[in-house]
């Protein structure tokens, strides 16, 4: 695999601490800016809005600018709001920076994603994209507590210099690593093209197949806390330990479905949602002892993290002429996915069914993903020119042109 795909790891890794830092840094904010823990509680947010709005935003106005320099850019913008987060005086500008914090970060993995299949041959594409988020999964298991302790110990202010400092890191990285012309890279289509490819019905479902079967994830990973505490019967202290276990889980699933997703796109794709499905319904079972809940914690990573890169790798393929905003677009669908599960696993809880109700339901978002996905399967196969090989049409590979039909064929 091309070294370059290791800058693009490093800016995934300082991406992925960023996002999840706070979480564990809630308490000493909230002392130090004399708010709320609720109140605080909306820097999550803030950042995920940034997510949301910036992913699509920004690739589309950067999309006949050079990738590299897109890359670049976005990691700036990162530095600058972590370092604004660092200095802030109070609440509100601290909320200002942590939404401009979550800005570029949709659009680096999507841009990024379309750069790193660009590097590798066409077998290798899925390897390509499990590789670069794996510096998001391993951002889990050591930057996350690495960087909540160093808040702890030398203030929260810290935590986001030291982010800053990832940062320069990875732009350093990009200027060195990332060639100036990527050689399998699609021709920059201008933002009418790239708009153009949203108007894609498979490009749609690809997208809903993303925000149901990751909403499954957030709707049980969101009170994984209160399960593991309330009927596991871990102490609070065990916590951080266990959710490193999920930042294990998550880097073995990103492995193994991007090694998977080479051979068997689609089958991977449906056997991690089919597999997320059963783990999250299980969850009642898994919490009942200490050994057995550890376990389902790093089975849902895995679960969750072997549909992770099919998906992303399937909206690209839907807009393969222009697919730098699918693939951003695609990572602000992982946000949805993040507050409508956990919205949804907090109606469960409101309702009185108990703490491991989220995985439940979790469990149904999961089975409407997989719902989703055999409907993009059906309409592709009613795309798929005459004497189309069914075999490749279920690994998702489904030709444009009748060319390329003739080409997959004659494989």
């Amino acid at each position: 695999m091309p070294l370059a795909l290791l800058a693009l790891a490093v800016g995934a890794f300082g991406i992925g601490t960023t996002e999840f830092v706070m979480m564990g840094l809630l308490p000493d904010v909230a002392t130090d800016l004399h708010v709320s823990i609720p109140t605080a509680g909306h820097l999550v947010s803030a950042y995920a809005l940034g997510v949301v709005i910036g992913a699509p935003l920004l690739a589309a106005v950067t999309a006949r600018m050079p990738r590299r320099t897109v890359l670049m850019l976005l990691m700036a913008l990162f530095i600058v709001g972590n370092a604004l987060s660092a200095f802030a005086p109070g609440y509100d500008s601290l909320l200002a920076a942590r939404f401009l914090s979550g800005l570029p970060h949709g659009a680096f993995f999507g841009v990024g994603a379309v750069v790193a299949t660009s590097l590798v041959a066409p077998e290798r594409k899925a390897r390509s994209v499990s590789l670069m988020f794996l510096g998001l999964t391993v951002a889990n298991i050591a930057g996350v507590p690495a960087a909540t302790l160093m808040g702890q110990n030398l203030g929260w202010r810290a935590t986001f210099l030291g982010v800053s400092v990832i940062g320069l890191a990875a732009i350093a990285s990009l200027a060195l690593l990332i060639p100036r012309t990527l050689p399998g890279a699609t021709p920059a289509t201008g933002l009418r093209g790239e708009l153009a490819a949203l108007r894609s019905l498979p490009v749609w479902l690809a997208l809903g197949t993303t925000v149901a079967g990751f909403g499954a994830l957030f709707s049980a990973y969101s009170y994984i806390t209160s399960m593991l505490t309330d009927t596991a019967g871990y102490a609070d202290s065990s916590v951080t330990l266990l959710l490193a276990l999920f930042g294990v889980g998550a880097t073995i699933g990103n492995l193994l479905g991007g090694r998977l997703a080479d051979h068997a796109m689609r089958r991977t794709l449906f056997g991690g949602l089919t597999s997320l499905a059963v783990v999250l319904a299980l969850f009642p079972l898994l919490m009942r002892t200490q050994w057995s809940g550890a376990l389902a914690v790093v089975l849902l990573g895995i679960a969750a993290f072997v549909a992770g890169t099919p998906l992303n790798l399937m909206v690209m393929e839907k807009a393969s002429t222009a697919p730098s905003l699918a693939s951003s677009a695609n990572q602000a669908a992982f946000n949805l996915a993040n507050a409508g599960g956990a919205w949804i696993g907090g109606l469960a809880l409101a309702a009185g069914f108990g703490v491991t109700s989220p995985a439940v339901a979790g469990a149904g978002l999961a089975a409407l993903g997989l719902g989703v996905a055999g409907v993009a399967y059906g309409v592709d196969r009613r795309r798929a020119p005459a004497g189309f090989g069914r075999e490749r049409v279920v690994a998702g590979h489904v030709p444009q042109t009748a060319e390329t039909a003739a080409t997959a064929v004659r494989r």
